[in-house]
């Protein structure tokens, strides 16, 4: 059953996801302090998975009461009993992460009220052990492994309804029913924009080098202070995993404590947590190194995208600019996993004041949204009088290209914090005679027709980023250019292999990414080398 279906409020998907998303839910009831009580109805055999184990932790950290599990404890799955498959002693499990445990005959109502209503007036979350015997009341399925992924048919399922004491010729009057509307079309969901003072940008003057990291952390705590314990403003629920210091939710935690959910090393299970409280009624964030928060939980954040959820992801250290923690941490492909779903937003700002700007957008605004950045200080980006350029009359406006310095003999689109030195290849041309139009591509997944055509026009074109060469702006733009049948030379410059452990200067010139090998790429495209 998927979320499109009314009355079902999450696509689980993977096995193994559930518990994460009832925490999810829990936490915005939490939040939202409406007393709302979460159950979440799972099966034995995925009860051995390591995002359950993940959820379970959280749910005991954080207290969670209003947090009832019901296993389906029948001892079967798919490959035959669940002792054969992996064995394993559930009940210890769950009471070694601090959850009371319960059992009922799955089979008996009233032992299952029992056990539901104990579940209710605990303060502590509480696992209740259904046993049950799969496909009861059927004399040929009865603790079958054989029918646990796939339904009788014929002469089977006729016996299996006489055996419950139904009627097997209304299977017919249902299939006639299906195949007359075979994709049902049910009302899409109202997206509903929280109730949040965004505040007012703030701008770093030029002669500030600051990172991103830092400017999106002082944009999130001030959101955090206008609104924290204000009556009708809706809770937002940061979330992180043990890197707080680093992707700079350390002040917001500080500020906005009961808002602040620090889960530990446990991504996968964050990564549907956060995206089941977005939908729960709060706003919903989670910062984390790229790797971790994207690489590493891809599945879950393509689980969120199914669930059109409204989570805002924060990917600091990406690209190679992630320096001394070298190739395991260089998350140089964003761009493309996010380009494979349908429904992400990305935003990759150039600098600290375009960052600011982009969270307040990001927060603002219906659906799911990544921001990504880098590691390192920037320079702030300035207009040719000097003055910041992301900042005064300037709006963040999602999918914009932005006109940096204009030229006529070729562009050089540059991809987030690639603009500063764009322009330092910008300035060696000049001195060589070569003009050349610099832009600032923040959303590459949102390139308009327009702004290609105009990327295009003096017949060159570099682009210029910290991302695998095959499938980030490069790969966007030429796609897209193709397709509108425009005609330019493009040479794509960007990440050919992986980086060593270095500073991220000397790792951009061992890979060919400095302003000067841009200089190169740009002669060599107009044959001037």
């Amino acid at each position: 059953m998927e979320r499109g279906l009314p009355g079902v409020d999450w696509s689980s998907g993977n096995l193994g996801q559930g518990l994460a998303a009832g925490v999810g839910y829990a936490l915005a009831a939490r939040a939202r302090g409406n007393g709302a009580h979460t159950f979440v109805l799972m099966g034995d055999g995925g009860q051995t998975k390591g995002q359950s184990a993940e959820a379970r932790r959280i749910a005991h950290k954080e207290g969670l009461g209003n947090l009832t599990a019901l296993v389906d404890y029948n001892g079967i799955q798919i490959s035959g009993a669940t002792d054969d498959v992996m064995p394993a002693d559930l009940e210890a499990l769950w009471k070694a992460d601090g959850w009371r445990v319960l059992f009922c005959d799955g089979h008996d109502f009233r032992d299952l009220y029992r056990a539901l209503r104990e579940a209710w007036h605990d303060d502590k979350p509480t696992v209740v052990f259904c046993r049950t015997v799969m496909g009861k009341g059927v004399s040929f399925m009865e603790g079958k492994a054989d029918y646990h992924g796939k339904a009788p048919s014929g002469e089977l399922y006729a016996q299996a309804m006489r055996d419950l004491g139904g009627d097997p010729d209304r299977l017919a009057e249902a299939k006639k029913r299906r195949e007359a509307d075979l994709l049902p079309q049910f009302p899409a969901r109202a997206a509903v924009s929280p109730e949040m003072d965004l505040g007012e940008p703030k701008t770093y003057d030029p002669a500030t080098k600051t990172d991103c990291r830092s400017a999106f952390g002082e944009a999130l705590a001030d959101v955090g202070r206008r609104n924290y314990g204000v009556p009708g403003r809706t809770p937002l629920l940061v979330f992180d995993c043990d890197l707080a210091e680093s992707v700079k939710t350390g002040t917001f935690a500080k500020a906005c404590p009961d808002w602040f959910i620090q889960a530990g090393i446990q991504e996968h299970a964050v990564a549907t947590a956060a995206g089941a409280a977005s939908v729960g009624g709060v706003g919903a964030l989670w910062a984390d190194f790229g790797v971790f928060g994207l690489s590493e939980v891809y599945n879950q954040q393509r689980l969120n995208d199914i669930n059109e959820t409204n989570l805002k992801i924060v990917l600091t250290h990406v690209g190679l600019d992630v320096g001394e923690d070298g190739m395991t941490h260089q998350c140089i492909d964003y761009v493309g996993l996010l380009r494979n779903t349908f429904g992400w937003k990305l935003v990759v700002p150039a600098d600290p004041n375009q960052t600011d700007r982009a969270l307040r957008y990001a927060l603002g605004s219906w659906g799911n949204v990544a921001l990504a950045m880098g590691r390192s200080k920037l320079p702030v980006i300035t207009r040719e009088d000097g003055t910041p350029f992301f900042a005064g009359d300037y709006r963040f406006v999602y999918g914009a290209v932005d006109v940096i310095r204009e030229g006529g003999d070729v562009t050089i689109a540059c991809l987030g914090a690639m603009l500063w030195r764009g322009l330092e290849a910008r300035e060696i041309l000049a001195a060589r005679g070569i003009s050349a139009r610099v832009v600032s591509v923040s959303c590459p997944l949102a390139l308009g027709d327009g702004d290609l055509r105009e990327m295009a026009s003096p017949g060159a074109l570099v682009t210029y980023e910290d991302h695998h060469e095959g499938t980030g702006l490069g790969a966007v733009v030429m796609s897209r250019m193709a397709h509108l049948g425009l005609s330019c030379r493009v040479a794509p410059r960007g990440v050919r292999r992986y980086g060593s452990s270095a500073p991220a200067e000397k790792v951009y010139a061992a890979l060919g990414l400095t302003p000067e090998d841009v200089v190169e790429e740009v002669e060599r495209l107009l044959g001037r080398r």
